[in-house]
């Protein structure tokens, strides 16, 4: 069983982003999305995290809490 804490650090670690505050700060500032599009639909993801963040919100994985933070966070 996975005991991870899920919280932004790590999601942005899963995402193969840089994790540190200021890396996560500064990825927040720089992207943002559209109200009427989903988080996974933005052109700044790789298919590859794409699908990450689609599978999990979809399984309401242990994921979905921070996913949902991360998505707040871009509107």
């Amino acid at each position: 069983m996975d005991m991870t804490t899920h919280d932004l650090a790590t999601l942005f670690a899963q995402l193969g982003l840089d994790n540190s505050p200021a890396g996560i700060k500064a990825f927040i500032a720089n992207h943002k999305i559209p109200a009427d599009m989903s988080l996974a639909q933005a052109s700044f993801w790789t298919s590859a995290q794409a699908s990450f963040l689609t599978e999990n919100l979809k399984q309401d994985a242990d994921w979905s809490d921070v996913i949902d933070q991360l998505n707040v966070l871009l509107r």
